[in-house]
């Protein structure tokens, strides 16, 4: 599995713009979640999200909320995740990114914690309530154990904080394109488009967008906006939880493919339109 920087470091070259699902561990179960992360690896997903579930997550909307409460009360811990993972990631291409809150990681330590998840496959690490300024120590200990550390980038960010974001997260810059909690919404702010401009005027690191895409359509004025990345999570999680197993994991592969084709080079969608 390629590291983070390296994945984007090829899609680059090829002029391409990476799908980044996300998904919650455990919902329905675990092991929906492991054939949930090789159906996305095999339909198009560049990078994986993975969302481990916690009691008190602020930074997500009522679908994540619901799915992560589900798979707590079935009893789904960090630890069944990383056992999952670690029998799942040697057959993935797609780097998995780790999106937890930083509860779990002062629980066990910041070492202990990063080698339990390094072992597991894991290549990324998101930490929505972990700010900038207590960033430091996590980001430099994951170098070592060779996991980057993505930090996130609101709307309501200062000049000034976009740049001290923008040199310290590893692999790519996260943009929310909202203010406020994940979820689906029905179009996407056109200050996307300035956030984006003003990321690219301090750095030339990978820049993804997430918060709040749910449609194809939307993913492909994201990627004509400029982002190097598109990231859906809310809409994959309800496909998921709906109906059984078999049917969320068939509407994943659907939407995980038409995401796909919705962010290709106009080159790639002129030829899948002629077939």
């Amino acid at each position: 599995m390629a590291s983070i920087s390296d994945k984007f470091q090829s899609l680059r070259q090829r002029q391409q713009c990476a799908l980044i699902p996300f998904i919650t561990a455990g919902e329905p179960n675990l092991e929906t979640t492991a054939e949930a992360l090789r159906i996305l690896d095999r339909n198009g997903a560049d990078l994986i999200e993975l969302g481990v579930p916690y009691s008190d997550p602020l930074a997500d909307g009522p679908v994540i909320q619901a799915a992560a409460t589900r798979a707590l009360q079935k009893g789904t811990t960090l630890e069944q995740v990383l056992e999952m993972l670690q029998i799942v990631s040697p057959s993935l291409k797609a780097p998995i990114i780790l999106f937890t809150y930083y509860n779990p990681i002062l629980y066990r330590g910041i070492k202990p914690f990063l080698a339990e998840v390094a072992a597991a496959g894991v290549r990324g690490l998101v930490v929505p309530d972990l700010p900038l300024e207590e960033a430091e120590e996590l980001i430099h200990t994951a170098v070592t154990f060779e996991i980057e550390v993505i930090l996130l980038v609101a709307p309501t960010s200062s000049q000034n904080r976009i740049e001290a974001i923008a040199r310290q997260s590893q692999g790519f810059i996260y943009l929310v394109s909202v203010t406020g909690v994940t979820g689906m919404r029905s179009q996407i702010q056109e200050r996307v488009k300035h956030l984006l401009t003003d990321l690219r005027s301090v750095t030339d690191k990978p820049i993804g967008v997430g918060f709040g895409i749910s449609a194809p359509e939307q993913a492909h004025q994201v990627r004509e906006w400029g982002a190097d990345a598109v990231i859906v999570g809310s809409a994959f999680v309800k496909r998921l939880a709906e109906g059984s197993p078999t049917e969320g994991l068939q509407a994943v592969e659907q939407l995980c493919r038409e995401l796909k084709a919705a962010i290709a080079p106009a080159s790639l969608q002129q030829v899948s339109a002629a077939k």
